[in-house]
């Protein structure tokens, strides 16, 4: 009888052992990171389009009465759509109706600013007394705007056909307080009677809102 319970408890420890070791063969998992099913989100570049004026600050009136804040948020809007269907891009817009932003405490820079946005464009339409002026162009400030500047232009010029004025530095607020790259475009001249008429046609702006995308993309590479 005492053999039996001494083969039995026998059994059982090399039983227990055999577990034992299998257990400490066996891989610990149980600290390990599942990432089969985790990515890292890519990273989209902060472009904020700004439509010049607005509410009761109407900018230049065109030569058969059109209003400046009238043709930007249009533009503006149509522009943002486009964007929007960019997978690398996030767009925001400083107005999205007919406000004004307060250009003493300088809200569209700082809009832009708090955002921390990769890149800033505003739209604008020229203005001057003499009806037969003409021409597209646009202006930077900052040494880092002068590339966005030139790639923009050149798609914004070749699109809306209207004399080539060029790219200049000025130190408008919106430009010089941005701390991102930043160019103001002045599409054309609204109190030029053959340029306003294109210019408040929704073919002429789709076409345009295409041109600065693609601007926008080629600077971006």
């Amino acid at each position: 009888m005492k053999k039996w319970i001494r083969l039995l408890l026998l059994l059982l420890f090399i039983g227990l052992l055999y577990f034992t070791l299998t257990d400490k063969l066996e891989p610990d998992t149980s600290n390990q990171t599942d990432t089969t099913y985790t990515s890292s989100k890519e990273e989209k570049y902060k472009v904020v389009i700004d439509p010049g004026h607005g509410g009761e600050d109407p900018g230049a009136i065109g030569a058969s009465g059109s209003y400046e804040k009238d043709f930007t948020l249009s533009l503006a809007k149509k522009i943002s759509i486009l964007l929007e269907d960019e997978p690398k891009l996030e767009v925001h817009m400083t107005r999205e109706e007919d406000v004004f932003l307060s250009a003493e405490t300088r809200e569209r820079p700082k809009f832009a600013n708090e955002l921390d946005a990769d890149l800033y464009i505003s739209l604008h339409a020229n203005t001057f007394t003499d009806p037969s002026v003409s021409g597209t162009e646009s202006f930077y400030y900052h040494k880092n705007s002068k590339r966005l500047a030139n790639i923009i232009h050149r798609h914004v010029s070749e699109t809306t056909g209207f004399r080539n004025r060029g790219v200049k530095k000025e130190n408008y607020f919106v430009l010089k307080d941005t701390t991102m790259p930043a160019v103001l475009l002045e599409i054309g001249y609204i109190t030029n009677p053959e340029e306003e008429q294109t210019m408040l046609t929704d073919d002429f702006q789709q076409s345009l809102a295409e041109a600065i995308k693609n601007g926008i993309n080629e600077y971006l590479k």
